[in-house]
C-alpha cells in the first residue's frame, strides 16, 4: 500500500469513528408533575466514553427546552443530583442562577444546571427534587432529607418550612411567599441514551428530530411523564 492510500484509510477510519461518536451524543428532554413535595423523579442515562454532559431544568422560570418544546413558569424551586453505577453522588445543584438563562418574573433564577464537563463512560442516575430536599448524603442508597424516613413531616416539608398551610409548593424570594405548581422540565444533554428510571411506556410521548452536521448526527428526544 502506497503513502497516499494509507493515509486516506487513515482519515477515513478517523471520520468514521469520530461519525460513530458524534451520533451517540443524543439531547433528552422530559417533563411531568410531582404529586407530593417530596416526591422524587429519578432517571437513568449511558455515557460511553469521557463527554460533557449538562443537565438542566426548564419548569421554574419557564423557556424552550432542547425538544423545543415551550414550557411555561411557575414550577416548584428544583435540585438536580447525579450519581454514579456505585449509586456515589457525583454532583448537586440547587440554583443554576441568571448568567445562563432569564430569570423568572418574581427576579428568581432557580432552575438547576449541572455541567458535566469531564463524565467519564458510565451508566449514572440523576433526581430531580423539590427545594430543599437534598440528598442525604453522598451515596443514592441513603435517600433524600425529606423522606418519611429522616424527616416526620414528610411530604407536607413545604407547609412546614415556610409556615403555609395550604399548597405542596412554595418558593421564597426574599421576603415574599410565592405559590408554585407541582410540574417540572427537565433536559439531558450530550449522552447515549436516557429514560426515566421506572418507564411508563403508556404515557410517555416521543418526538424525534434529526440534526445533519459535518461529521455526524444528533437526535433530540421528548418524553412526558
Amino acid at each position: 500500500m502506497n503513502r497516499r492510500k494509507f493515509l486516506m484509510l487513515t482519515l477515513s477510519l478517523v471520520f468514521s469513528l469520530f461519525t460513530l461518536s458524534s451520533a451517540n451524543a443524543l439531547d433528552y428532554s422530559f417533563t411531568g408533575n410531582f404529586t407530593n413535595d417530596n416526591d422524587v423523579q429519578l432517571f437513568s442515562f449511558t455515557v460511553g466514553a469521557t463527554s460533557n454532559v449538562v443537565l438542566e431544568t426548564w419548569s421554574y422560570a419557564g423557556g424552550v427546552n432542547a425538544a423545543g418544546q415551550t414550557i411555561a413558569r411557575g414550577g416548584f424551586d428544583p435540585i438536580l443530583a447525579v450519581f454514579d453505577s456505585t449509586g456515589a453522588l457525583v454532583g448537586q445543584n440547587d440554583d443554576g442562577g441568571p448568567s445562563y438563562r432569564a430569570v423568572d418574573l418574581s427576579g428568581a433564577a432557580w432552575d438547576s444546571y449541572l455541567n458535566l464537563t469531564t463524565l467519564v463512560a458510565d451508566n449514572y442516575t440523576v433526581a430531580v427534587m423539590q427545594y430543599n430536599n437534598f440528598a442525604w448524603s453522598s451515596n443514592l442508597s441513603d435517600g433524600f432529607e425529606h423522606d418519611s424516613a429522616y424527616d416526620p413531616s414528610g411530604a407536607n416539608f413545604t407547609r412546614v418550612l415556610t409556615g403555609h398551610n395550604s399548597g405542596l409548593f412554595w418558593d421564597v424570594s426574599g421576603s415574599a411567599y410565592n405559590s408554585r405548581n407541582g410540574n417540572w422540565a427537565f433536559d439531558i444533554l450530550g449522552v447515549e441514551q436516557a429514560s426515566t428510571a421506572v418507564p411508563e411506556p403508556a404515557t410517555m410521548l416521543l418526538l424525534g428530530s434529526g440534526l445533519i452536521g459535518l461529521a455526524g448526527y444528533g437526535r433530540k428526544k421528548f418524553f412526558k411523564k
